[in-house]
């Protein structure tokens, strides 16, 4: 008898061990998304972040090597897979396809930041500082037309054309554009100052 209970205690045993080792399936994943989405279920979000977290780590510091913007890769994907848990139908995909392409958005996202920055700092350092008076008292508007500028506007990058938008056909000033687009003064005269140029440029007007 006690034999027999040993083998049937031994086969238990053996059984857990073997489920704490087998392998996370995509129903698992669907089952705990499903739970964030419905019931905000945390222990399942903890399931989630185990499993991705180390995965997004690693992927991230290859593409981006740099271990303090990986770990914000890690954070902000799975901070909208907690936000956005809803969203996933398991029909259209995997489970893992949906977390991974969030976590693709997300370093791209994280990319165009580095990328602004430096075209900011790259201006700065390029083009001397040109005071708001001479700016102002110089407007675009005097030399072109506005359906010109509208014309090779697009052809600009996003956040200098938020700029150019609010300068000249808003009447903003460049306090009021840092207040409405939550940027330093300073970055807002350096978008402003490229965003000119490109102008120039595009409409072959000299910068004398």
């Amino acid at each position: 008898m006690q034999v027999v209970q040993s083998n049937l205690s031994n086969k238990i045993t053996g059984h857990i061990i073997s489920s704490m080792h087998s392998p996370i399936q995509n129903t698992d994943i669907c089952s705990w998304l499903h739970a964030v989405a419905k019931s905000r279920d945390k222990s399942a979000f903890t399931q989630l972040f185990h499993f991705f977290a180390p995965k997004i780590l690693k992927i991230s510091q290859s593409k981006l090597s740099n271990k303090t913007l990986a770990n914000e890769v890690v954070q902000e994907t799975m901070s909208n897979v907690w936000k956005k848990a809803h969203l996933f139908d398991d029909a259209k995909g995997a489970p893992t396809t949906w977390i991974f392409t969030i976590m693709r958005n997300v370093t791209f996202d994280i990319l165009r930041k580095l990328q602004s920055n430096k075209e900011d700092n790259l201006s700065d350092d390029i083009w001397p500082m040109i005071e708001m008076a001479e700016v102002e008292h110089e407007p675009f508007s005097d030399h072109l037309e506005q359906k010109q500028i509208l014309s090779v506007i697009d052809k600009l990058p996003q956040n200098q054309q938020e700029v150019i938008k609010g300068f000249y056909f808003m009447e903003m000033s460049q306090d009021q554009l840092a207040v409405h687009l939550d940027l330093p003064v300073g970055t807002v005269k350096s978008r402003l100052r490229l965003a000119l140029i490109k102008l120039r440029g595009l409409l072959g007007v000299n910068n004398d």
